[in-house]
């Protein structure tokens, strides 16, 4: 089984990567999806990936595809280590990594305007954004 603090782990490993649209390379280039599948693939946990998504991806497969190849937790619920599906410009078309950073709340994404993946605090806003959490395969 792999814990939610191994996830964390693998995550921070990729912080600084800068950000490249459907890039899947450590150091090199990532985007948020690509994060995800990325440490879930390292971690042994799923070898699911897609490509061929635009810059803003269909959120209604993004969500689908969330729910087919990772397990919904209540939002309320979800724990360092899940997986939060979040609104951006009205959509859910983001992914993130939650942590936990400075005793509070933390999330772990490719973030287009930081350039890079990027680990910070949640604010209300961050918070209030997140429409789903996941679990990924194997976790306990």
């Amino acid at each position: 089984m792999t814990t939610r603090g191994q996830i964390v782990a693998a995550a921070r490993g990729w912080l600084g990567t800068p950000f490249h649209h459907q890039g899947r390379l450590k150091g090199v280039g990532v985007d948020c999806a690509g994060v995800i599948a990325e440490v879930a693939r390292e971690l042994g946990v799923a070898d699911v990936d897609l490509r061929g998504y635009g810059h803003r991806p269909d959120s209604r497969e993004l969500e689908r595809l969330c729910h087919e190849h990772m397990t919904a937790v209540p939002v309320a619920q979800a724990q360092p280590g899940d997986v939060a599906l979040i609104m951006i410009d009205g959509a859910p078309q983001h992914l993130a990594i939650l942590t936990g950073l400075h005793g509070g709340r933390g999330m772990l994404h490719a973030y287009a305007p930081a350039r890079r993946v990027v680990e910070h605090g949640m604010d209300q806003d961050w918070t209030d954004r997140i429409v789903a959490a996941f679990v990924m395969p194997g976790v306990e």
